[in-house]
């Protein structure tokens, strides 16, 4: 009986024993979606928003976050129950290697956005944990589109506009709309009319869509698509152009995002008060130095929200406007005796820039190098440092904070 005992034992222990070996290097998918190189198509395809988590199983930041996401991807489902809204996935990047490959995943764990089949211009860095999925979840899948009941009058004269004019919300044409504005609304604002009270206004079923630059826009003409309105194609091309011009405006939501560009950033620091000098400064960079932006990322900023980087050239508000490049490295200010409504100036400054002189007039003064010691034994001098490249995303954002777990 003792020898049958302890066989019975025995059996039990190894059973045990097998039962958590195959769960240990066989775990369960759990609620995030596990992404293979058979499904992540479909599922990229069939999905208004997918967030994945690029992992490593021997990786320990990866270990922590994947409880984190599960119960994330499980409340989420809870909420979201309707298929084709949104997902959240997974990828083992030691087995899906051509997945990771394909995302340029080099860092575990990376957690990237797709919106409509395509990759968000930010991956997600916000804080992880479960509710703060949750609500990045609900932020992303808010209403893109505000519905007007007039004519529309923009109240904000920083923002460009996208506005439609429908028969129907059921209709083909809203649903491109309203996709298009799912991918673009970090960079226009989306309204619509719908219905009875715009129908004077067009002929009967068909659809009006137009873009209406920011007042501060030196093109203040509105520009109407003329295109299909139930090709979304056609739609995204053409509402991409206008919402992403060639200059910019850096705020502090965005910076990260430019910033990652790795383009150096030719700054038009402007009084809040002055939107003239915006329009002559995009006027002049939109007609003469369109083929800098290879070079340069042209961008206005408000110098009185930015005005710690001023602070650096010992400027203050009073001095605006002021055209500054920032390196990365160093700031430098555009020379006093140089007029930025000149366009052969501002070229002059980028190519400065980058045959070295602007960091060489830094230490000896203009035109005063003379020998090759000079330029191989600098002073010990240096411009003001950059303070744009702490708005640039951590090296370490692929760790967890101790407080996020």
């Amino acid at each position: 009986m003792n020898q049958n005992y302890r066989k019975i034992f025995t059996n039990k222990l190894f059973l045990l024993f097998f039962s958590f070996a195959y769960l240990f290097y066989n775990p369960v998918t759990g609620n995030a979606v596990k992404l293979n190189s058979q499904n992540v198509d479909m599922t990229l395809a069939s999905n208004e928003l997918v967030i994945i988590n690029f992992y490593a199983d021997w990786c320990r930041f990866s270990g922590i976050l994947t409880p984190i996401f599960e119960e994330a991807a499980a409340k989420v489902s809870e909420l979201y129950p309707e298929s084709g809204k949104v997902v959240l996935a997974k990828v083992d990047c030691d087995s899906e290697t051509s997945i990771a490959s394909r995302f340029q995943i080099t860092k575990y764990p990376t957690i990237k956005v797709l919106i409509n089949g395509q990759p968000a211009k930010r991956e997600y860095r916000g804080k992880r944990s479960v509710d703060a999925f949750v609500s990045f979840v609900q932020k992303q899948l808010e209403d893109p589109i505000q519905e007007v009941s007039s004519l529309f009058v923009a109240a904000d004269v920083k923002s460009r506009v996208v506005i439609g004019y429908f028969e129907s919300k059921d209709s083909q044409e809203y649903q491109v709309f309203r996709k298009v504005a799912t991918n673009l609304k970090d960079d226009c604002l989306f309204y619509a009319g719908v219905g009875e009270t715009f129908r004077a206004m067009h002929p009967p079923n068909e659809t009006i869509i137009e873009f209406r630059p920011d007042r501060a826009s030196p093109k203040s003409e509105h520009h109407t698509f003329r295109g299909n309105s139930a090709d979304y194609d056609s739609l995204n091309i053409w509402a991409t152009d206008n919402c992403l011009p060639l200059v910019r405006e850096i705020t502090f939501e965005n910076a990260e995002e430019i910033t990652e560009e790795g383009l150096p950033f030719l700054l038009f620091f402007y009084h809040p008060d002055d939107l003239e000098s915006i329009k002559v400064f995009k006027e002049i960079v939109g007609t003469y130095l369109v083929q800098e932006k290879q070079r340069v990322n042209f961008l206005t900023a408000d110098g009185v929200k930015f005005a710690h980087p001023l602070q650096h050239l010992g400027k203050q508000h009073t001095d605006l406007p002021v055209v500054v490049i920032d390196s990365f490295k160093h700031m430098y200010q555009f020379p006093e005796n140089s007029d930025y409504k000149n366009h052969e100036h501002l070229k002059t400054f980028i190519d400065d820039l980058y045959s070295g002189k602007l960091h060489r007039d830094y230490h000896l003064g203009p035109q005063k190098l003379t020998s090759i010691k000079e330029a191989l034994e600098p002073p010990v001098t240096m411009p003001p440092e950059s303070t744009f490249k702490k708005l640039a995303p951590s090296k370490n954002r692929y760790t967890l904070l101790k407080e996020e777990l």
